[in-house]
């Protein structure tokens, strides 16, 4: 099964049971327990609904999530659509509103990058592979 096609059957799973398979996300070999939502952004060009299935963590009431694409030079195209956009949709288990992004910057980027790499560690082998062209965005999104 391709990336693709493995992103798109969780989302499916995730909603269709509602949130019941796919909240807890058992990872590409099944051998983890990662928290993931469902984020949905506006499409910048299109102006259609997207949407993908990411890790979380949370700050007090906010979610955070991070648009680490593996560490590749280019961020998410989702990332894109919320900057363009900073009004999303999020699905967290059955959960189920609207939210406002905005990317960390400074000491609380500092503080949420270490609270998601003990989540998924692998966060810090994306951003030293992506260092040389990025910093990885990490988000925070606000229930409104």
């Amino acid at each position: 099964m391709s990336q693709r096609d493995w992103v798109v059957e969780h989302i499916r799973k995730y909603r269709e049971s509602n949130g019941a398979e796919g909240h807890i996300w058992k990872g590409v070999d099944g051998s983890q327990n990662l928290p993931c939502l469902l984020l949905t952004t506006t499409g910048r060009r299109t102006g259609e609904a997207r949407t993908t299935a990411l890790i979380y963590g949370r700050d007090g009431d906010c979610y955070v999530i991070i648009a680490s694409r593996g560490g590749t030079p280019a961020d998410p195209v989702w990332y894109g659509n919320l900057l363009a956009n900073p009004a999303v949709q999020l699905q967290v288990g059955p959960d189920q509103f609207a939210a406002t992004a905005h990317t960390a910057t400074g000491d609380e980027r500092a503080r949420l990058w270490q609270m998601m790499a003990e989540i998924f560690p692998s966060y810090d082998d994306y951003q030293a592979k992506a260092k040389a062209t990025r910093e990885i965005p990490l988000i925070v999104l606000e229930r409104t």
